[in-house]
């Protein structure tokens, strides 16, 4: 079985803030070091340049050590969509897609992650650090009640 062969992983979660602020989280790089943390990463090194073509780069430090991720941004669509490649070791150093889209309901946001492309045995993993993220984003955003510039 190839990456392409794989089912999308697919991360939902229903966000107590307005969407407006949970997209300008992901394309806040002091912010986003706060909450891309899953599993038991103590902090994040991370370096963005939020544009259609811009890359980022994030650095997961954990008990064991580092996890490099990086990629490039393909779509930035205030305030509903974000589309970016995303490589590491985890995924054989190949790039993977991710999608994350932002759906108002109400003064909410329903937070829709899709992650392509991965290799097979990396999907479980992927799911519990996506759940982990998006969970720490949340609540993240209720803590500090300000809105990225």
């Amino acid at each position: 079985m190839t990456p392409a062969d794989v089912d999308p992983l697919v991360v939902r979660r229903v966000l107590r803030v307005p969407r407006e602020r949970v997209f300008a989280a992901w394309l806040d790089a002091a912010l986003m070091a706060r909450w891309m943390c899953p599993g038991d990463t103590r902090s994040a090194t991370v370096e963005l340049d939020p544009r259609v073509g811009g890359k980022f780069r994030i650095v997961m430090h954990h008990g064991r050590g580092e996890a490099e991720h990086w990629g490039e941004y393909l779509a930035i669509e205030p305030p509903s969509r974000l589309s970016f490649t995303w490589i590491s070791a985890s995924t054989e150093r190949r790039p993977t897609v991710v999608t994350v889209e932002l759906f108002a309901r109400g003064a909410d946001t329903e937070l829709v992650l899709t992650h392509r492309r991965l290799p097979p045995d990396q999907v479980e993993a992927h799911r519990g650090g996506w759940s982990d993220i998006v969970a720490k984003l949340d609540a993240t955003l209720a803590r500090t009640g300000r809105v990225p510039p």
